[in-house]
């Protein structure tokens, strides 16, 4: 019981030590702001250019320990501080990194400045400082206020973004896709009738399927029990007898269980009557019948 206990224990201890090399795994740099004329401000009211991290997961990441550096020789440039509450990213966030040569400033502050005069590299390290999670190569020549980011969060391809936006969404979604193609392409809705009874009929086709085939192996398993409390012997199947069949027969079985016979000796003789008109309506034969005086 001790030796199972301590299996357990380890095999917890390994997919938890799985699970955290994952999420880490799923972070990505998703933007970059080189040069800050007019845009985000830190918490201090200051500008500077700022790296943007996204959580490509649907669970909550913890990047404490990680590394962030713009020199692939030095990949433990800046470590990501431990015991900071707001290092646990949520799922689908941004975390904003201000590159201004500050760490004093906070967690959010790093020990490196961005130089607008040369292409910058930039690197994340996972916590063991060997472990590439992502890098990018930002051109040199970036505009004022003009970021370079995916143009998808977390997917998608480099490029200069038509607007920076720090710490949301690299795409603002302003419309519903899916509606708008349905205008386009389905503008009477009988795409969408149709697709909706096609998913309608098939799961009352899956749901027949599942019903008849599990009273299928109720049968099966109910004649197995019979046939064992009967001895082995073969239990026959049902019919397709009426009711009113089972109903004679169980009569009939009764009355012979119970001997319930009647026992008939009077015959009785029914003459037709030669009268023009109904007999069962003349009333003469029930009136008393007059004494002959003699």
């Amino acid at each position: 019981m001790r030796k199972t206990g301590m299996i357990l224990a380890v095999l917890m201890l390994i997919g938890s030590f799985c699970a955290n090399g994952q999420s880490t795994s799923s972070m990505r740099l998703n933007e970059v702001l080189v040069i800050n004329v007019d845009n985000f401000v830190d918490a201090y009211g200051a500008r500077s250019g700022w790296i943007e991290l996204y959580n490509n997961s649907p669970g909550t990441v913890d990047i404490r320990g990680c590394y962030i550096t713009n020199d692939k020789n030095n990949p433990k440039k800046y470590m990501i501080p431990k015991g900071d509450v707001k290092t646990k990213i949520a799922p689908r966030q941004h975390v904003l990194f201000w590159a201004d040569n500050k760490p004093s400033h906070g967690t959010f502050h790093l020990n490196f400045k961005l130089d607008p005069d040369k292409e910058n590299e930039l690197f994340l390290y996972d916590s063991d400082g060997r472990t590439l999670i992502d890098h990018v190569t930002i051109p040199a020549g970036q505009q004022p206020d003009v970021s370079y980011g995916l143009s998808l969060d977390g997917t998608g391809t480099w490029e200069t973004l038509s607007r920076a936006t720090p710490d949301t969404n690299n795409k603002t979604l302003d419309s519903n896709e899916k509606i708008e193609n349905f205008k386009q392409n389905d503008s009477w809705g009988v795409g969408m009738t149709l697709t909706a009874m096609t998913v309608v009929f098939l799961g009352l086709l899956i749901l027949f399927i599942v019903f008849k085939q599990v009273g299928k192996t109720a049968i099966q398993m109910s004649r197995r029990r019979a046939e064992k409390v009967s001895g082995g012997r073969p239990v026959a199947g049902n019919a397709n007898e009426p009711g009113a069949v089972f109903a004679a027969i169980a009569t009939a079985l009764y009355e012979v269980a119970e001997d319930a016979h009647d026992y008939e000796n009077t015959v009785l003789t029914i003459h037709k009557v030669a009268r023009t008109y109904s007999p069962w309506s003349s009333k003469i034969y029930g009136l008393r019948s007059m004494p002959d005086k003699k």
